[in-house]
């Protein structure tokens, strides 16, 4: 097989499996589906990747490298950071699926991800300078600000689908002030330290 041929039947099984496991889950997603899908045969699957959990996390790290590359960290203005991870789990509901799937699906024996290890460490660092320099509260340790950050930016994504429409002015604009004014107010340094 040709490098370029390879390469685009590796890309068609991330993205077949991306849609699969963002319906079933990991343990409900099935590698004749995801194969099938991708135009390909199931051996491919465990050529390119070893397995289907190994698959699913390539599938989560491309993502992940989709979200740092398209959406730049600034910890200098955590709250429209926020509002950016807001925008992108409205605008890709199989994120939010993904990301749900894995809470639920993952053990604490499960190695860690790389993936999100990586794209959290500049993170991290980047929110300890600007605590350091009092630019952001040190109320949290930079990795239960940044937790909460996310949950913030997450909210809507993960409440019951009957929440958002029960409320008629509950719109997107409302939404995402709502988590970028509720991210300044936890991020505000304390006007008294210092």
């Amino acid at each position: 097989m040709a490098p370029r041929d390879a390469e685009a039947t590796r890309q068609r099984l991330l993205e077949a499996a991306a849609a699969e496991f963002a319906e079933f889950g990991i343990a409900g997603a099935r590698v004749d589906r995801i194969a099938a899908a991708a135009r390909t045969n199931k051996a491919q699957i465990y050529h390119y990747f070893g397995s289907k959990d190994a698959l699913f996390g390539a599938v989560l790290a491309g993502l992940l490298h989709d979200v740092v590359e398209t959406d730049p960290f600034d910890a200098d203005d955590l709250p429209e950071s926020m509002g950016r991870i807001f925008d992108q789990f409205e605008d890709d509901p199989a994120l939010a699926r993904l990301a749900t799937w894995y809470r639920l699906e993952r053990s604490e024996d499960d190695p860690p991800n790389a993936a999100i290890i990586g794209a959290n460490a500049s993170k991290l660092i980047a929110i300890r300078a600007a605590q350091r320099e009092g630019r952001v509260t040190d109320v949290f340790p930079a990795d239960i600000l940044l937790g909460l950050l996310i949950s913030l930016a997450t909210t809507w994504a993960s409440l019951p689908p009957e929440y958002t429409p029960s409320a008629r002015n509950n719109t997107r604009p409302k939404r995402r002030a709502a988590v970028v004014e509720s991210a300044r107010r936890l991020v505000a340094p304390d006007p008294g330290s210092g």
